[in-house]
C-alpha cells in the first residue's frame, strides 16, 4: 500500500500519490464511456449535442470522492486487488454519472436555481434548461449501464448487488428523498434529528453506497460490511456539515460554487441551527467515528479510506 514513515516511526499513507493513479484510471474510463458511439447491438448513435452536455458536467471537475471511496472499499475488501478490479472500475464511475446528474438537476431554475458549479457555468447556463434535463437523465441511465456489461467481465450477481445498491442510495429513500425534504424544508426550523435525517440522505446515502458498493466488488465478510457501512454513513454526514461550515468560511472562489447560498436561501443547515463552534466539533466527532468504525472492520489495508475521511472532514473547499 502506498505508506511513509512519519515522525515517531508512524506510518503515514501517502494519499495524494494513490489518489493520482485511480483518478487517472477514472477519468481515462469516464473518457471512454461518455460517448455518442452506438451502443453494441443498438445501432442508435447518441445525438452530440446531448453528448456534450453530458461530457461538460462530467469530465475535468469534482472531487471524485465518491469514485475514490468505491475504489480504497474496493482495496480494503478485496484479497487481491486484481479480484473484482473490473467491477469496481464500473462502479466507480458509476457513482460519479450518478453524482454528476443530481448536481445538473439541483442546480437548475426549479430546483436551486444556481449558476457556477466546479468553477464554471452551470449545465442549464451553458446549454439550456432543457438539454440540462435531458444531461442528467442520459447520465442516471448510463450509469447502470455501465453496471450491466455484457462481456462478462462482472459476474451477474455482482451486477444485481452493485445495481440494488446504487438505486437504493439514489432513489427516494436515499439522494432524491433527501433534496425533496430539503425543497420542502426552506424557510422552516428543523429539529438537529430532522436535519440529521434529510442530510442521510440527501448527501450521505451515496457516499456510503458508494462505500459498499466497492466492498461488494471484493466479497466482504459480514463484519466488515457492517463496520463499513457504519463507515460510509459517518464520512457521509460528515461531508455534508463540512459542506454547511463551508458555506459560511469559504469565498466562492475556493469553493467553484456559489458561497453563502443556503443562508441567501433561508435554507436549514448544521451552521444555523447549532452554531459554526459545534458544527465543527460535530464534524470532528464523526471522523472519529468513522475511523473506529475502520478499527472494527478486521481489514488489514484501510489507509485509503481512512486518509478518505480526514480528507473529507478537514478539507478547505
Amino acid at each position: 500500500m502506498m505508506a511513509a514513515q512519519g515522525e515517531g516511526g508512524a506510518v503515514a499513507f501517502q494519499l495524494e500519490a494513490w489518489s493520482r493513479i485511480r483518478l487517472e484510471r477514472v477519468e481515462r474510463a469516464l473518457e471512454l464511456w461518455i460517448t455518442a458511439d452506438a451502443p453494441a447491438g443498438s445501432g442508435h448513435a447518441a445525438p452530440a449535442a446531448l453528448v456534450e452536455a453530458m461530457r461538460y458536467s462530467v469530465l475535468d471537475g469534482g472531487k471524485r470522492l465518491r469514485p475514490l471511496l468505491v475504489l480504497a472499499a474496493h482495496e480494503a475488501v478485496a484479497a487481491s486487488t486484481e479480484v473484482g478490479a473490473a467491477a469496481a472500475l464500473r462502479a466507480a464511475c458509476a457513482v460519479e454519472l450518478i453524482h454528476a446528474y443530481s448536481l445538473v438537476h439541483d442546480d437548475m431554475p426549479c430546483m436551486d436555481n444556481d449558476v457556477l458549479r466546479r468553477g464554471k457555468p452551470t449545465v442549464h447556463v451553458r446549454f439550456g434548461e432543457a438539454s440540462a434535463l435531458l444531461a442528467g437523465d442520459a447520465l442516471q441511465a448510463l450509469a447502470f449501464e455501465l453496471l450491466t456489461p455484457e462481456d462478462g467481465s462482472v459476474e451477474c450477481a455482482t451486477q444485481a448487488r452493485l445495481c440494488s445498491l446504487l438505486a437504493r442510495a439514489a432513489g427516494s429513500s436515499g439522494m432524491a428523498g433527501g433534496q425533496a425534504i430539503d425543497l420542502a424544508s426552506v424557510g422552516h426550523k428543523l429539529t438537529e434529528s430532522e436535519l440529521r435525517e434529510m442530510h442521510q440522505l440527501k448527501t450521505g446515502a451515496l457516499l456510503q453506497g458508494s462505500v459498499l458498493m466497492g466492498a461488494h466488488c471484493g466479497h466482504p465478510s459480514a463484519q466488515a460490511l457492517a463496520a463499513l457501512s457504519d463507515y460510509g454513513a459517518a464520512i457521509g454526514l460528515a461531508f455534508q456539515v463540512v459542506d454547511d461550515i463551508l458555506d459560511v468560511t469559504a469565498d466562492s472562489s475556493t469553493l467553484g460554487k456559489t458561497a453563502g447560498k443556503d443562508a441567501d436561501n433561508d435554507k436549514p443547515t448544521y451552521v444555523s441551527l447549532m452554531g459554526l463552534a459545534r458544527s465543527q466539533s460535530y464534524a470532528q466527532d464523526l471522523l472519529a467515528q468513522a475511523h473506529q468504525a475502520l478499527q472494527r472492520s478486521g481489514l488489514a489495508h484501510t489507509g485509503a479510506l481512512s486518509a478518505l475521511a480526514d480528507m473529507v472532514v478537514n478539507r478547505a473547499s
